[in-house]
């Protein structure tokens, strides 16, 4: 048990504070306006920065002071208060579960709702269905994938070409934007068999570049950053959204007055589904002999290689798995809008999405789920203030990793057990014991 140094806090926040003075000064207390003349003249913001630079230090001494407490704790009654909050955390997720589950499929019915709320549902679906999916190579396979965002658009790409040229429907287009990303997740998993940790990173990174850069340069088939418009919207059976409401159409089937929000609500109902597919498929499997192979995988490579296990085999189910759910988000995605570019596809996504994972807790379809609505709706919530939403957003990163540094739901159920099922804390997942 370690208590607080003052002398040593005092220095960190001090050094903490220099460095963020560095940051802020030129980016935050500079800045370029107009002037009513028309000219440009730099304004200042120096109080700005000051407050800046105070709650950074302010902040790494409440971690300090945070982390003396914890040691205090920790000496005290350490294992039976793990064992509470992972009981607790347990109890609340058979809770969470069934109401965030009921709550999605009932928020199109839900008075009040509008167009605003289904897309920003939309767009939350969209990302826990890629949560969901780069958990299976990241957080179930320990594979770390940097170029997720590859698949993704692959999967967009594929169904935009295929239906604009073939003209095939939604519903056809589906299926093989998987396929094919699927068959892309297998040509990057064979070359990084032997890789592991940053050289992984450096692989998949590289190759989520050379995906992008190659639907930017070859124009003939992409279109390059002009990109692909025009793409059909899905149909309720074979009955279109059309705003004239005339026989052969939803509205006019159903016998009811044609609105916008019938298509939105489609949408939403169909990543919906999507999403429930991608959680049953991934639990499934993890329950089978290749998911218990990918967790094996995930905590001890050579121990597997020891045993016997085919780890070639193991590793491209786990790109191809799940780069095929990235390949289904994908050709939604490319389906919801009309219209794709390469623009849609940077590394920022890719980063966005590995941050879900990670934040949520690698492993858990909870967490992720959870993940994923806290930033992506969190994310839009805060869209009012401008270039300090950026700021709340890492500064609610950087908090979320110091209080639970395995993610929100840090614990591990597992798939195998012996008379008693008992989660596996989050002390122990972080010892490398889980």
């Amino acid at each position: 048990m370690t208590g607080l140094d003052p002398r040593a806090a005092a220095k960190d926040a001090l050094l903490a504070g220099l460095v963020a003075l560095g940051l802020f000064a030129p980016m935050v207390g500079l800045r370029t306006d107009v002037s009513p003349t028309g000219a440009l003249f730099v304004r200042t913001r120096w109080w700005d920065v000051a407050l800046l630079v105070g709650m950074v230090m302010a902040g790494r001494l409440a971690i300090h002071l945070f982390g003396a407490w914890r040691d205090m704790r920790s000496g005290r009654v350490a294992t039976p208060r793990s064992a509470r909050l992972t009981a607790a955390m347990r109890a609340a997720g058979r809770v969470l579960w069934p109401a965030l589950l009921g709550v999605a499929l009932l928020l199109p019915l839900i008075p009040g709702i509008g167009r605003s709320e289904l897309d920003l549902g939309i767009l939350v679906l969209t990302y826990i269905m890629l949560g969901w999916g780069l958990n299976i190579v990241v957080g179930l396979a320990g594979l770390l994938d940097l170029g997720y965002v590859a698949f993704y658009a692959i999967g967009a790409y594929s169904y935009a070409l295929l239906a604009t040229t073939f003209g095939l429907s939604f519903w056809v287009c589906l299926p093989l934007a998987g396929i094919l990303a699927a068959f892309w997740g297998i040509l990057l998993g064979f070359p990084v068999l032997r890789l592991r940790g940053d050289y992984l990173a450096i692989v998949t990174l590289a190759f989520g570049e050379i995906i992008r850069i190659l639907l930017l340069n070859w124009i003939s088939l992409t279109g390059g950053s002009n990109g692909i418009s025009g793409i059909p919207r899905p149909s309720f059976f074979g009955l279109p959204f059309s705003m004239e409401g005339g026989p052969g159409t939803f509205a006019g089937f159903f016998g009811i007055e044609p609105s916008p929000s019938h298509r939105v609500i489609f949408l939403y109902y169909v990543i919906f589904a999507l999403a429930l597919l991608t959680n049953w498929v991934s639990t499934r499997i993890r329950r089978q002999p290749l998911g218990r192979a990918w967790e094996a995988m995930r905590e001890d490579e050579i121990a597997c290689r020891s045993l016997g296990m085919n780890i070639r085999n193991t590793k491209l189910s786990a790109f191809a798995i799940g780069a095929m759910f990235g390949g289904f988000a994908g050709a939604f995605f490319a389906t919801r809008q009309g219209f794709i570019s390469p623009e849609s596809f940077t590394f920022i996504e890719s980063a966005i999405i590995l941050a879900i994972v990670v934040l949520g807790g690698l492993g858990s379809q909870l967490g992720v789920a959870i993940a994923a609505m806290v930033m992506i709706g969190g994310f839009e919530l805060f869209r009012g203030l401008e270039e300090w939403r950026m700021l709340v957003f890492g500064a609610a990163m950087v908090l979320i990793m110091v209080w639970r540094p395995r993610g929100l739901v840090g614990s591990r159920n597992p798939t195998v057990v012996l008379r008693e099922r008992r989660a596996i804390g989050a002390e122990h997942v972080a010892e490398g014991h889980g």
